[in-house]
């Protein structure tokens, strides 16, 4: 089975990025063949961004990638804009990508909400470019954040109308959210999903803050009326630190409440800081080392590119011979 998925290079990875994310690479190194995970700098360049810095931003994300557990002998991690058959793929997916598709892409009416001075077309044509990262590798399973469900959706549904128009050469991918933690929410403002484009600094937990600062946000985490620590429609804030106490402890929503029944906020949220803590205090120890080595990562990003590139120009050869692109092979 094949596992492919991509993460932005947006600068510090926060909490919500590493449990909807990142966590689930690491499970999937040892289930794909091969599993294949890629830093989509081409996608950056969707929205307003710095040029100068984003190449520092692809080494922030490798590095913590790899701090994270990704083993690079036992995956494909590289540099999206390395392969340039995504570039490619992207523009001949678009002969089979409805227009009126694209315009129903709930994050391209959000994100283009935000861009005061230009919105782009690359931010419109974003899903298209998602979609041929996944079916460039005949993708099988892509481990993603709940926020991702339409966008998988669409790379689905241009997979078969690319198989129906010109041959069955395309793989129909199956996404994998994991049921507790997929959409980690803002600890202010537990309406939204923890984002580093959207929120607050006291509402995100980076994964490299330092102990007492992620003890002060979770301390001040927006809580909800009451004082029962329970998971309830009017109770967005309690229920957010519930599931992330729960992913930390590899347990059921439910045994969380029934630990902290009657305890009260204070005790709980003192609670989920510590733990916190302790969860993402390797990764952040083994990140430190790992990114002040930057001949190391672009090495790793190097050598993941040759390997993801024999797999892309595999997929391309078919896919130039089935659209009538260029010369006969």
């Amino acid at each position: 089975m094949r596992i492919f998925s991509g993460i932005q290079p947006t600068g510090r990875k926060h909490l919500g990025n590493y449990i909807g994310a990142i966590r689930q690479y690491v499970e999937g190194q040892d289930r794909g063949d091969p599993a294949i995970y890629c830093v989509v700098d081409l996608h950056a360049t969707s929205v307003t961004y710095d040029p100068t810095k984003l190449p520092g931003y692809v080494y922030d994300t490798t590095a913590m990638l790899l701090a994270a557990g990704l083993d690079p002998e036992r995956c494909i991690l590289f540099r999206q804009s390395d392969v340039r058959e995504h570039s490619e793929l992207t523009w001949l997916l678009a002969s089979v990508t409805a227009y009126g598709d694209l315009q129903r892409m709930h994050q391209f009416k959000d994100k283009s909400a935000r861009e005061r001075e230009l919105v782009r077309t690359s931010l419109f044509f974003y899903p298209v470019l998602q979609a041929a990262d996944i079916l460039l590798y005949k993708t099988d399973e892509v481990p993603v954040g709940d926020d991702q469900r339409q966008h998988l959706e669409l790379a689905r549904e241009i997979a078969r109308r690319f198989n129906s128009t010109y041959a069955e050469l395309l793989v129909e991918p199956a996404h994998r959210i994991p049921a507790v933690g997929a959409r980690i929410m803002d600890l202010q403002d537990p309406a939204v999903k923890m984002s580093t484009s959207a929120g607050s600094d006291q509402g995100l937990v980076f994964v490299d803050d330092e102990p007492d600062a992620i003890r002060s946000k979770l301390k001040r985490a927006v809580t909800d009326p009451g004082r029962d620590v329970v998971r309830a429609e009017d109770k967005p804030g309690i229920s957010n630190l519930i599931e992330i106490l729960a992913v930390i402890r590899g347990e059921d929503p439910a045994r969380v409440e029934s630990d902290f029944r009657g305890k009260g906020y204070g005790d709980f949220k003192a609670a989920v800081g510590e733990e916190v803590v302790a969860y993402l205090a390797p990764i952040r120890e083994r990140y430190g080392e790992l990114r002040a080595d930057e001949g190391g990562l672009e090495e790793v990003l190097a050598a993941g590119a040759d390997r993801a590139r024999e797999l892309a120009e595999e997929t391309m050869v078919d896919v130039r011979r089935a659209m009538g692109v260029g010369p006969p092979v």
